[in-house]
């Protein structure tokens, strides 16, 4: 009996033991095929073929030749591309352009420390900018249409995706390359997603239609591409360990060294400052379309306005105010307490500290002013055509609201003067002759049309008369013509 309650004590206590040590065991073991698995999933370096990597982007590097011509002909097929807004034509000119070389030949030049290399890298980059420049420009300076296309128009305005498609474009590149068997599917890909050949077409036809904010743009663009390009680069060949050039002279090679870091500093430096600019600019305006959302965009009209959310402004530059648009038309004013709340909100809202500083224009229509309404929407047409050609949508729109104001204006404002004239002979003996003409009268605060009519009655009535014949006209005008801003105007002959 006693054995046997020794047994029963000891076996509970055991058996929770080597249950824990188990589960340790097991958790260990997974914990290290995750690891495992982990590093033979993502570890590139096993398959890195350094040699030949360096070989090819060394090869890829000059600029002349078979090279410079192939160079020449993408670009006038981009240029025709981009002026017929097509974007089939574009990707298949990314696909033979030969940009990238001298830009991976730039990152893997200073990762390892080569002098030589990043001298033929610089000289061949500056000999590909100017030719490409070149050769768009004398394409739109001669060619005879010059549209404005929403594929040009998209290349002048970079901001933090452009960052991340060139920098992340870049990766997938330089890995491509350095593994055994180049993956060229992947370098087709990485030509189309960071779209360096566009900019500079972009920056040719700026100069052709002697535009110099779509030819700064379009080069902005492009710098910021090559920057993040050459930048993964370095990093990737950081990453690889490629083998450091090595000079006899030991002085040289520290030198040398030197140059290459501050290089690279210099390069990483003003990507930092275009990566949080376009950052910032991203931030504020996925804040001011919040705030729009929250205000506006939540108003209820009643009685006939109308908020053009596709005509909405928010601009964000460096060194200027910012400043947030909003159109409206229709018979409709926003109160001014209610725009005066919204200001409120942009001051002192917590939830929109990014808008501190930001204007708020609210434009607006308002009744019988459809004139001033016609008037604005073409101003806002050309004002913004540029902007509004790169959405095709937004242009029919506009034309459709430009045909809509016109045909109101000429519906309201149409006079059968025919058959009105007809009608009054017939409904006043008395009537001599009518008269009509429109004239545009204007307060300096609002611009209107009003139809004008000119009465005259036979020789012989006396003033009581002629007033209350003026005033059964002038009620018959009103209904007949369905317009209460006439005016009219009755003398005796």
């Amino acid at each position: 009996m006693s054995d046997k309650l020794n047994q029963d004590n000891i076996t509970p206590t055991e058996e929770p033991t080597q249950s824990e040590e188990a589960v340790k065991k097991d958790a260990k073991g997974l914990w290290e095929s995750l690891r495992r698995f982990m590093r033979e999933l993502l570890d590139i370096r096993e398959n890195t073929d350094q040699e030949a990597t360096k070989e090819a982007i060394i090869a890829d590097i000059p600029f002349k030749g078979h090279t410079s011509w192939i160079l020449i002909c993408s670009i006038f097929i981009a240029s025709i591309g981009l002026n017929a807004n097509s974007t089939a034509v574009v990707i298949g000119a990314m696909l033979i352009s030969p940009l990238m070389g001298p830009i991976l030949g730039l990152g893997m030049s200073l990762a390892i420390n080569d002098i030589d290399t990043l001298r033929r890298s610089l000289k061949n980059f500056a000999v590909m900018v100017v030719l490409s420049v070149l050769t768009a420009y004398l394409f739109f300076e001669f060619f005879p249409i010059q549209d404005e296309s929403s594929e040009l128009l998209a290349r002048t305005a970079p901001d933090i995706r452009d960052v991340l498609i060139a920098f992340f474009g870049g990766l997938a590149l330089v890995i491509a390359r350095a593994k055994k068997g180049t993956i060229a599917s992947v370098i087709f890909g990485v030509a189309i997603a960071t779209a360096l050949m566009p900019p500079l077409c972009t920056v040719g036809f700026g100069l052709a239609i002697g535009n110099p904010d779509y030819a700064i743009g379009a080069m902005y663009l492009f710098t910021i591409n090559t920057i993040f390009i050459a930048l993964a680069t370095f990093l990737t060949i950081k990453l690889l360990k490629f083998p450091m050039v090595r000079y006899a002279n030991s002085a040289k090679r520290r030198r040398i060294a030197r140059i290459a870091s501050i290089v690279a500093l210099l390069v990483m430096i003003p990507a930092g400052m275009t990566f949080y600019e376009a950052f910032q600019a991203s931030m504020f305006k996925k804040q001011a379309n919040e705030f729009v959302s929250a205000t506006i965009g939540k108003y209820q009209f009643t009685s006939g306005g109308r908020y053009l959310d596709n005509f909405t402004s928010i601009k964000y530059n460096k060194g200027e105010k910012p400043m947030i648009e909003l159109v409206c038309m229709g018979n409709e004013i926003i109160p001014a307490n209610i725009i005066s709340s919204w200001n409120t909100m942009l001051k002192e809202d917590d939830e929109y500290k990014r808008l501190s500083g930001t204007e708020l224009h609210v434009i607006q229509g308002s009744q019988n002013e459809q004139v001033d309404q016609l008037k604005y929407i073409n101003e806002l047409y050309e004002s913004q055509k540029n902007q509004l050609s790169s959405k095709e949508e937004k242009i029919a729109f506009l034309e459709a609201e430009v045909n809509r104001l016109q045909k109101n204006v000429s519906q309201q404002k149409e006079i059968p003067f025919q058959d009105i004239s007809a009608e009054a002979k017939a409904n006043y003996e008395n009537l001599v002759s009518l008269q009509y003409d429109n004239a545009v009268i204007t307060d300096f605060s609002k611009t209107d049309t009003l139809s004008i009519f000119e009465v005259k009655w036979k020789e012989g009535l006396n003033k009581n008369k002629i007033e209350a014949e003026n005033q059964r006209v002038y009620e018959w005008l009103k209904v007949r013509l369905k317009d209460t801003t006439i005016q009219l105007r009755g003398t005796a002959k």
